[in-house]
């Protein structure tokens, strides 16, 4: 089993900053991630750092927001620049964790990010 503690979040005004991060127990975590819902619409990929360090980011937040993981502590970052409106979301870390039979997924329990107009 995985656990995945967050921490961040909260209010910003348009144009300002936050930073999102993310613990996870156990070992084999393979990748982490972001994703973020918004009211009455679907959970959507923001982005996401694979073993090895390599990245993918939602095109909606490319160039605004940096992804990064501390390996040796398990945790994965989130620096959200320039935040719009339409960022206002639930955030939810996702770790996935190698085991024997295959990929197990995870989730954090969500924080919110509000950024005001």
């Amino acid at each position: 089993q995985v656990q995945l503690v967050e921490s961040g979040g909260g209010l910003v005004q348009a144009g300002g900053s936050l930073g999102l991060s993310c613990s996870a127990s156990g070992s084999n975590i393979m990748t982490m991630g972001w994703y973020r819902q918004a009211p009455g619409k679907q959970r959507e990929l923001v982005a996401v750092i694979i073993s090895g360090d390599r990245t993918n980011y939602a095109d909606s937040v490319k160039g605004r927001f940096t992804i990064s993981r501390d390996n040796a502590k398990n945790t994965v970052y989130l620096q959200m620049n320039s935040l719009k409106p339409e960022d206002t979301a639930v955030y939810y870390c996702n770790a996935e964790q190698l085991r024997v039979g295959g990929y197990y997924t995870y989730w954090g329990q969500g924080t919110q990010v509000t950024v005001s107009s």
